[in-house]
């Protein structure tokens, strides 16, 4: 399966996944316009190579660029809360996604979601399986990993997962009280150590691909995240390169 991270962090998010002729969009949280040219620039046709669009949750930096399924006919999913605040999806276009251990076919894909926490109607992440047998899991914006996250998302070649900030740096930043409060709750935002502790129990050594992503511009450095995933993966005996691959978007 071919992952393409169309953009990542507080200003969007859009990620695109291809297996054989059938591709989908996990979030298109930057303008159509953006979204298109840069599938154009990673070699990926909007006409041809996106099936459906699957959506984690309702706020603008996911949703900014849904108008991209109406004008190529795309079909969107989304939980049923999570409709309550999207508008820009034509009516033959929604499509509801249903929580739990259930498969949907999309081609060759086989989605499911799962709960998240996030100061939304109803999160989700998502984990995908292609034909080859392999499975990703895609886990954004939630403000901690429980033990049904673990659950849906174990045995994964694949994780795309937000490590969205340093909590000193959230403390010490210049946003209000209250947004430090929400960044840092439990229906916030990962934190590295957060991040680096739900990998240090789903990752097993075997090539995994990790993609740490919705990096904070303001309270984060790719460094401080890369480097606690390495040391939390390195406690269980794991090195980048030999037992799983890393890469911050």
């Amino acid at each position: 399966m071919k992952v393409t991270i169309l953009a990542s962090g507080s200003s969007g998010n859009c990620i695109h996944l291809q297996s054989g002729d059938t591709g989908i969009l996990i979030d298109a949280g930057v303008p159509k316009t953006k979204i298109e040219k840069r599938m154009i620039e990673a070699g990926i046709n909007p006409a041809s190579d996106i099936q459906a669009i699957f959506i984690t949750h309702a706020h603008g930096d996911h949703i900014k660029g849904l108008p991209l399924a109406n004008k190529w006919r795309i079909p969107v999913w989304a939980s049923e809360g999570e409709w309550k605040n999207i508008q820009a999806v034509d009516d033959d276009l929604r499509r509801v996604m249903d929580v739990g251990f259930d498969m949907h076919l999309f081609g060759t894909f086989w989605v499911r979601a799962f709960p998240t926490h996030h100061d939304s109607y109803n999160s989700l992440g998502y984990v995908v399986g292609w034909e080859n047998d392999g499975w990703c899991s895609i886990c954004l914006d939630t403000g901690k990993v429980d033990a049904e996250m673990l659950e849906a998302m174990a045995g994964s070649d694949v994780y795309i997962i937000e490590s969205n900030h340093e909590p000193n740096m959230v403390e010490a930043s210049s946003y209000p009280d209250s947004v430090k409060a929400r960044v840092l709750s439990d229906i916030g935002h990962l934190s590295n150590e957060q991040t680096a502790a739900a990998l240090a129990k789903l990752i097993k050594g075997k090539g995994e691909r990790i993609y740490l992503t919705h990096l904070s511009n303001n309270n984060n450095m790719p460094a401080l995240a890369e480097g606690t995933v390495r040391r939390a993966l390195r406690q269980k005996g794991f090195e980048a390169g030999k037992h799983y691959h890393l890469e911050v978007v």
